[in-house]
């Protein structure tokens, strides 16, 4: 994975972990960083989604780790 790839999830993945800490918790990590409404009035829907999006970020940790399988494999067929 290249470093604008790289740089680019690691961004969604601090988003998403904010947004699981809005849907949780009603606190919004960036603005209490940088100013502004640091609690959040939502409603139960959002809240869920917000938490969904929040969980897929975590998940998507993962992938900072993992080989990537196209690169493998063509590295792969080009050694033949």
């Amino acid at each position: 994975m290249d470093w604008l790839s790289r740089t680019a999830l690691v961004l969604v993945i601090i988003g998403a972990i904010n947004w699981l800490l809005v849907g949780v918790f009603q606190w919004d990590l960036v603005a209490a960083i940088f100013g502004g409404a640091e609690l959040r009035e939502t409603s139960s829907l959002s809240r869920l989604i917000y938490s969904i999006v929040g969980l897929a970020g975590l998940y998507c940790i993962t992938f900072l780790f993992r080989e990537n399988a196209i690169t493998d494999n063509a590295v792969k067929n080009n050694d033949k």
